[in-house]
């Protein structure tokens, strides 16, 4: 179903708001920025046709850089991602990240994506991270299908955080 991985000034087509194209444009993909991290508050429910997502509250950056202590947060990212019907995307935290004690989950993004996405950032370093607003924190990376799929996506995220 993938036939191949875009690379080049190609993904700008499918990404905007970047800050600097020539930092954030990778030779495998594109960086993308945390806009905003939050701490969960309460229990998400998840059922096979039920969603109930947890209540967050917005960790405050002082001096442009947020404290995350050892934990689990949730973050946004600055860079709105527009996928057509024949382009999916993955996404991997960066290797600064991962060498200073911090973990990123990401989810596929499907064919037919729009949104500021989000993601899951694990903090184990017992000592925590400074992290800088703005930070680029994960990698993208873009394959072409094979073909369009027929049905884009059109889910509970379609648009979010726009």
């Amino acid at each position: 179903m993938v036939e191949t991985l875009i690379t080049g000034y190609e993904i700008l087509k499918y990404v905007r708001d970047l800050l600097d194209v020539d930092t954030q444009l990778q030779p495998a993909g594109i960086d993308l920025r945390v806009s905003q991290v939050f701490r969960f508050r309460g229990v998400g429910i998840l059922g096979f046709d039920e969603r109930k997502l947890p209540e967050v509250e917005e960790v405050l950056p002082e001096n442009g850089y947020w404290g995350l202590d050892q934990g689990v947060y949730k973050i946004k990212f600055a860079e709105v991602v527009e996928l057509p019907r024949d382009v999916l995307a993955l996404c991997f935290p960066r290797s600064s990240l991962l060498r200073s004690g911090v973990l990123v989950s990401c989810t596929v993004w499907d064919p037919g994506y729009v949104g500021r996405g989000e993601a899951l950032m694990h903090v184990i370093n017992p000592h925590g991270i400074k992290l800088g607003v703005g930070s680029r924190v994960v990698q993208l990376i873009f394959f072409k299908l094979n073909k369009a799929v027929e049905k884009a996506y059109e889910g509970f995220y379609k648009g979010e955080n726009l």
